[in-house]
């Protein structure tokens, strides 16, 4: 009896190990969506199949699988930038892995300790602990399984409940699975259960039919240029490559002026603090001016408030190139330990240790969007892109015309890590239905349309300019003009049933 207790939790390990650890694949650069159904079944049998001591070690053991495959990419800037020894960077990886791994446990404890097995109110749990993800701490909420489906038959659920949606899509179709595939099952569960997980899908796939926004003929289209710079991270900051830098952006963006409209530089594309390099921002002023070709570019911004990871607008005759009168973007989310230190000086000796030295400081929430050649920008900064409330939130409070995110990945070479988040900064675009524009400093620099697809992009780690005229759309997506309600709504709703119903059940 007791070999055979062994046997099915180690069973139960190697599942939680492979399935979690598969999970990477969902998403890009890979691309086999259909994994995150197997990865989100294993992790919904260990947390249904198990009591609950050995189905919370399984779950933690899925959650550190899951997570260290999949961001294992952030040590690259850990060893490369940071200084810090290879082992040490791993180390870093299986710690963030662990922390992140708590949420999933938690959903596993919730669904044991009210012994939850309906699918709905599963994915109803799972889409609470993953806002948990999101916000505790700041949050991280990257590799939300919904991302994965973004290619699949069932991306039209995302512009009506946006990537949570998806995520919820994903959890009770595997609940489903794992209730057909179960051998404690009966015959008349396994039978509902397959209507319910037929239904389920053909609805899924039924929601890409939905148009909620069209191109606007109308309206002229914006012939727009990104300039993909390629400098390499360790020469960025270097002073000895400062003018090559700036030799660069100025064979770059040089032919392009008069012949775009808008002209788009990565972030902090020019390596110096905005006061330091005024001269040259008023240069490209006129030069836009002279040509009529306006520009936004990524600048460090030092005021009175502190220093800021922002985007300024420039070539506009109306408006000439200020410090403190010119449109300005001011980056809000920061990413941990890489733009400041959290919990204050608890943790302040980790400056010597992780990427950079200083805090920057946050910008408000909620931000105009930028102003160039007659459009507004709703504005995203590298990480931030990553928080589709904030995004939904400012597109909406100005009804912008376009999402453009700047970004700068070279931290993290040739890892996976860029195109994972380009994937992310995709999914903006179909959740709001808006064309979304997206300029690095080494790729994946792209153009988006408003249904998530690629129109154009720039080869990674390649000195280029990349030109394209994009159309405005006109109309709203449900989830751009409601946000997040639309699946909390149903969310409460299943967890109401689901209270009614344990109540009658005792009543009898």
């Amino acid at each position: 009896m007791k070999k055979v207790k062994n046997s099915a939790k180690l069973t139960a390990c190697a599942v939680a190990f492979v399935s979690g650890g598969i999970g990477v694949f969902a998403y890009s650069p890979f691309d086999y969506w259909w994994i995150s159904f197997i990865s989100a079944a294993g992790l919904v049998w260990i947390a249904t199949q198990f009591e609950r001591r050995a189905a919370l070690w399984t779950t933690f053991l899925w959650g550190v699988s899951y997570f260290a495959f999949g961001v294992n990419w952030v040590q690259v800037s850990m060893i490369q930038f940071g200084g810090v020894p290879e082992i040490v960077s791993y180390v870093a990886v299986l710690i963030l892995a662990a922390y992140l791994a708590l949420y999933p446990l938690l959903f596993t404890y919730i669904v044991g300790r009210f012994r939850v097995n309906n699918p709905w109110v599963m994915a109803t749990v799972f889409t609470f602990t993953e806002y948990l993800r999101e916000v505790v701490f700041t949050g991280f909420p990257w590799l939300q399984l919904g991302y994965s489906l973004i290619d699949s038959p069932f991306f039209g659920i995302a512009p009506i409940f946006g990537v949570e949606g998806l995520t919820f899509f994903v959890l009770v179709a595997s609940g489903y699975f794992v209730q057909i595939f179960c051998n404690s099952a009966k015959k008349l569960e396994i039978l509902t259960a397959c209507v319910s997980l037929f239904v389920l899908i053909v609805g899924g796939a039924v929601t890409q039919r939905f148009q909620f926004v069209e191109v606007n003929i109308q309206q002229k289209p914006l012939t727009i240029s990104l300039l993909q710079g390629n400098i390499e991270q360790k020469m960025k900051w270097d002073p000895n490559h400062f003018q090559e830098t700036i030799r660069t952006y100025e064979r770059l963006f040089t032919p392009l002026l008069g012949k775009s409209d808008l002209i788009i530089f990565p972030e902090s594309a020019i390596p110096a603090v905005e006061q330091q390099i005024a001269p040259l921002l008023a240069q490209l002023h006129q030069a836009g001016v002279r040509h009529g070709t306006e520009m936004i570019i990524g600048t460090l911004y030092q005021s009175d408030n502190g220093l800021f990871n922002s985007a300024i607008a420039l070539g506009n005759p109306e408006q000439p190139y200020s410090l403190e009168t010119s449109p300005r973007y001011n980056k809000h989310h920061l990413v941990p330990f890489g733009e400041y230190v959290p919990f204050g000086r608890a943790l302040d000796w980790l400056r010597d240790v992780f990427i950079l030295p200083v805090n920057l400081s946050q910008g408000e929430f909620i931000q105009k969007p930028l102003l160039a050649a007659n459009h507004r920008f709703t504005m995203a900064i590298c990480y931030e892109i990553i928080y589709s409330e904030q995004v939904q939130k400012n597109a909406k409070a100005y009804q912008s015309d376009y999402l453009l995110t700047i970004s700068n990945d070279a931290w993290f070479g040739e890892s996976i890590g860029p195109w994972q988040h380009f994937q992310i900064a995709r999914m903006r675009a179909l959740e709001l239905g808006k064309p979304l524009i997206r300029a690095t400093s080494t790729g994946v620099t792209a153009f988006i349309d408003h249904k998530g697809k690629v129109l154009a992009e720039v080869p990674q780690f390649s000195e280029l300019a990349l030109t394209y005229t994009l159309p405005v759309v006109e109309g709203k997506t449900f989830f751009a003009e409601w946000g997040r309600r639309g699946i909390w709504a149903i969310g409460g709703v299943i967890l109401l049933l689901a209270v009614i119903g344990r109540m009658q059940s005792r009543r009898r």
